[in-house]
């Protein structure tokens, strides 16, 4: 801005929003000067590089104001954990199955995590027969993005919202 504009020519926008054309960088900071604003770099990569007549404090807060406004527009999609066990009681599972839509209605992920215990582990079949109805209660409004896997003692399946 102001002196720090080292190019010959550059094209001023008068602060009104007007094209000036293409003049000498000095003749441009002049014309801000006597209008008591600044001139401001808006696109250095141009050929000539496009500068503007305008208040820059105004605009470093204007800046500011887009950034925080984008900012708390923009929704952090969290993974929410829901743990089950092979024998699930029914009563259990509606509860574990509301807890999963209430997350999904906000638009997080839910990591359901399928815990065995002792010799359940030789019963993986009833482990993937749960995680397989939570899957088809819960297809009309996710999509797997992880099928049901095993890690160590427990099995694992991903749902994100459609």
């Amino acid at each position: 801005m102001n002196e720090e504009i080292r190019v010959p020519q550059v094209r001023l926008i008068d602060e009104n929003g007007e094209m000036l054309g293409v003049m000498s960088a000095r003749d441009a900071q002049s014309r801000a000067y006597a209008v008591g604003l600044d001139l401001v770099e808006i696109s250095p990569t141009a050929q000539p590089p496009v500068c503007k007549i305008l208040d820059f404090g105004k605009f470093k807060y204007e800046q500011q104001k887009k950034r925080n406004e984008a900012k708390k527009r923009q929704k952090l999609v969290e993974i929410k954990e829901v743990k089950v066990r092979p024998n699930i009681d029914e009563n259990d599972y509606q509860v574990k199955m509301r807890a999963m839509r209430s997350f999904i209605e906000e638009g997080d992920k839910v990591k359901v995590t399928l815990r065995f215990r002792g010799r359940e582990m030789a019963h993986q079949d009833i482990g993937a027969r749960v995680l397989e109805r939570i899957r088809t209660d819960l297809e009309a409004e996710t999509k797997v993005e992880q099928m049901p896997r095993m890690e160590m003692r427990q099995m694992v399946m991903v749902l994100s919202p459609k």
